[in-house]
């Protein structure tokens, strides 16, 4: 009797394959970079040098002539993980991640989680911002704060 090796030395090499895709997909960690923005259509002139790369991609999704930087924080996740990134102003962002690491649950709060701004999900591409419009700052007529993430 013969036995035929080939078809389960196959099946043994592609079930270790998508393995080690599937580990290394949950094992992918993501750098986060979070900024706390103000944004407003006063015309304020020259933008702050830590929103620049970001500025025409903020202009063309928020519809606002000046962004200024308010604060910002950095954090790291894997698939399943968790982090607060406390961006300033006490605003903070709680972000989760799912099986995905770019598939994010972010829940922004003022005053140090005391009131939910937000409690959104997003997905996000590596060094393409995700934007998140907020509610009026109360100190400018059509002021708002917004909020950014981009993943490394």
């Amino acid at each position: 009797m013969k036995t035929h090796r080939l078809p389960f030395t196959l099946l043994l090499l592609l079930g270790l394959l998508f393995a080690s895709a599937l580990s290394a997909h949950a094992a992918e960690r993501v750098q986060l970079h979070a900024f706390l923005i103000t944004a407003s259509n006063e015309r304020t002139g020259k933008s702050d040098p830590r929103l620049a790369p970001y500025e025409q991609t903020l202009r063309r999704i928020m519809r606002f002539e000046s962004f200024e930087y308010q604060g910002s924080d950095r954090g790291e996740l894997g698939a399943g993980e968790s982090t607060t990134l406390m961006v300033g102003q006490g605003h903070e962002l709680v972000i989760e991640a799912g099986k995905n690491p770019y598939q994010l649950r972010v829940r922004w709060s003022a005053n140090v989680g005391e009131r939910t701004l937000m409690n959104t999900g997003v997905t996000l591409r590596p060094g393409v911002p995700a934007v998140l419009g907020g509610p009026p700052t109360g100190r400018a007529p059509g002021e708002v704060y917004a909020v950014f993430i981009v993943a490394k």
